[in-house]
């Protein structure tokens, strides 16, 4: 199991609304994600929800539909 790198800065926690504004949805809408399961990935620490950037993108990123078109295209 990898070591906590104490040395480096904490990962950029963002608040739900912040959050829902970085993937261009609303704050409702991730709440409502949030209650079905559905959704990124979240931190719950006490009563409080926060997301971590790097879920975000990974949740974007698990979301590009390929199309035909786009699997021509270079990478």
């Amino acid at each position: 199991m990898k070591q906590p790198d104490h040395n480096s800065p904490p990962e950029e926690r963002l608040k739900g609304p912040d959050a829902a504004q970085y993937l261009g949805i609303s704050t409702s809408s991730l709440e409502k994600m949030r209650m079905q399961g559905k959704g990124p990935r979240y931190l719950k620490l006490g009563a409080r929800c926060f997301y971590r950037r790097t879920d975000l993108d990974a949740y974007l990123e698990a979301a590009v539909v390929e199309t035909a078109d786009s699997r021509a295209l270079p990478r």
